[in-house]
């Protein structure tokens, strides 16, 4: 059991960014429940359950080592007193590879345990396409 206490849903989720970019394995499965029910799709993965699928998995994206930085950006979160879900684009960069990645949108859900606030669901998905703008010569669209 981790003697970490969250205090706060962004609590917990600060700890998970800060120990995937760290490839610290002990530090995000302390940030997940200590609980069967616990689920975790990274993209264009399988879903995962359970503390050892899931310790598993980010034990083999670990394994490569530390070299990449995640910044999180269009956060929305919606709490309540027992569960919090937040939603961002986790952005990536590779250090020593200048070329731009497309986001993964992740939905991250936090439950109030006994022991401060724990990860149950990590669901990482690629972001789509944007679409391409519209030429600035092309003529306006008028609707009838």
């Amino acid at each position: 059991m981790s003697n970490r206490i969250f205090a706060t849903a962004q609590d917990a989720e600060n700890a998970f960014y800060e120990a995937l970019e760290r490839c610290d394995l002990d530090g995000m499965m302390a940030v997940w429940a200590e609980d069967e029910d616990i689920v975790c799709i990274h993209p264009t993965g399988p879903r995962l359950t359970g503390q050892d699928q899931v310790r598993e998995s980010w034990a083999k994206i670990f394994a490569g080592g530390p070299g990449a930085r995640v910044q999180i950006s269009h956060p929305v979160a919606i709490s309540g007193m027992m569960i919090a879900v937040h939603s961002v684009h986790e952005n990536f960069t590779v250090q020593g590879d200048p070329r731009p990645r497309p986001p993964v949108i992740a939905t991250n859900v936090y439950l109030r345990t006994p022991a401060g606030w724990r990860m149950i669901v990590h669901h990482a998905s690629p972001a789509p396409a944007q679409p391409e703008a519209a030429p600035r010569d092309a003529p306006p669209k008028i609707l009838h």
